[in-house]
């Protein structure tokens, strides 16, 4: 019989792939939110396989990846975690890590945010996450600032008190649209290396640092390994790609449907005086000074509990480069960022130190939805990429929901059915 990629066959077929790295941020109580398992069904449960011994491959170390071979070390199973460089090398670090619970209401993410928002606050109990990786509740504010009205001395926003102190720059009609009830942030990279280090040192995850370059698929359509780049063989039950924007450079995933990226810009500040910034996310209407009138930048700012303040906006589609640590910011997109610091607080200024310039893929779908299932015909393999700007916020529901399909057959702690790779078809000859 000839060896194709749905066809069964006596001997692994393997897929090629051009790449697997993964890179990984927007719009409860302490109880996940739990639904009857629906459409979200997958194969049969890995205790009818054929093996005692069962094994999971999860390709991408970035946020995605982390948290679905966290909750499968959790559950007992036997998981390795390939990266090509480096665990969070990519978006999962360079993210701001903001959360929301309800900025999703009303579109197809609203039950996984939901979810989401709710195990991060269940893990940050869990992990200590305000000590290991910054986790906090927020007061989020929207703000207008026209750089032209700065000229001279700053104007005074005293007589506003949503606005914090340390906002001194021409900041006007401020909004709450998120309070500690509702909006909260992590450090992405911490919280990504905390999960991780939680899976190797008490559940036994293995990481693997090496390419991805074939899938095996066996007998029945089922996959059987994954190979890496030197010739090792990783014997597998189940397979997870993690891929990020990546996904679109892997054929397997490049046949069914594509994943763009979106490229966006941050730097990292540490302001003289530190503790003169409060925990106020600022969600911005920034209007420069040149084309007054236009359409204004959408610039965020997030103070971290480092001391640290994030910044970041200046997005466009681009290519997604081979490598990820060959990612850089563009200079001019790093300038406006540092224009918009200064112009918004004396604290963000001069003074402040630069700890980081940098730029990062985000992966996006053409319909703007997620996908996170088992891919049609292909048993035993699946797939969870193209979370967008809500990758750090949607990880960790992500992660669970994967972890229930591939080791139970259902997700239960939200209804994957809206997000499945089945909605694209069958992947192209």
């Amino acid at each position: 019989m000839a060896s194709t990629l749905l066809a069964p066959s006596s001997a692994p077929t393997y897929l090629p792939c051009l790449r697997l790295t993964l890179i990984g941020s927007r719009k409860l109580s302490k109880t996940a939110t739990f639904i009857n398992c629906s459409a979200a069904q997958a194969s049969p449960p890995m205790d009818g396989q054929r093996h005692s011994k069962k094994h999971v491959a999860v390709c991408g170390g970035g946020i995605i990846g982390v948290c679905t071979a966290y909750f499968l070390a959790k559950k007992g199973t036997a998981v390795t975690l390939i990266e090509k460089s480096s665990v969070a090398c990519a978006a999962s670090g360079k993210a701001g890590g903001f959360l929301a619970l309800d900025w999703c209401d009303g579109g197809p993410l609203s039950s996984l945010a939901r979810a989401s928002f709710n195990l991060h606050r269940s893990l940050a109990e869990e992990l200590n996450g305000p000590d290991n990786y910054g986790y906090r509740a927020l007061t989020t504010l929207s703000l207008t600032v026209t750089e032209s009205q700065q000229s001279g001395s700053k104007p005074s926003n005293k007589a506003n008190s949503l606005i914090p102190s340390w906002v001194d720059g021409p900041a006007r009609s401020p909004t709450a649209i998120g309070s500690t009830q509702t909006t909260a942030q992590v450090h992405p990279r911490l919280f990504t290396k905390t999960l991780l280090n939680k899976a190797v040192n008490d559940y036994g995850l293995e990481v693997v640092i090496g390419k991805v370059e074939r899938v095996g698929v066996g007998e029945g359509g089922r996959v059987e390994s994954v190979m890496i780049e030197g010739g090792r063989v990783i014997e597998s039950d189940a397979v997870v790609l993690a891929l990020g924007p990546w996904s679109g450079k892997f054929e397997l995933l490049a046949s069914m449907f594509r994943v763009s990226g979106l490229k966006a810009h941050s730097i990292v500040l540490e302001p003289k005086e530190a503790d003169a910034i409060t925990p106020h996310a600022l969600f911005l209407s920034y209007y420069p000074a040149q084309g007054e009138g236009g359409k204004p930048m959408d610039p965020e700012v997030y103070p971290r509990p480092t001391g640290e303040v994030y910044l970041c906006g200046m997005s466009s589609e681009q290519e997604v480069p081979d490598d990820p640590e060959t990612v850089s910011g563009d200079p001019a997109s790093i300038q406006v960022l540092k224009r918009v610091a200064r112009t918004v607080s004396s604290h963000l200024g001069e003074e402040a130190q630069v700890k980081a310039e940098q730029a990062c893929f985000l992966p996006c779908t053409d319909d703007g939805v997620p996908v996170i299932g088992e891919l049609p015909g292909i048993k035993g393999c699946y797939v969870g990429t193209g979370h967008n700007c809500w990758g750090i916020l949607n990880g960790p529901a992500t992660g669970a929901a994967l972890a229930e399909l591939v080791m139970d057959g259902c997700a239960s702690i939200v209804d994957l059915s809206r997000f499945s790779p089945a909605r694209f078809g069958r992947p192209s000859a």
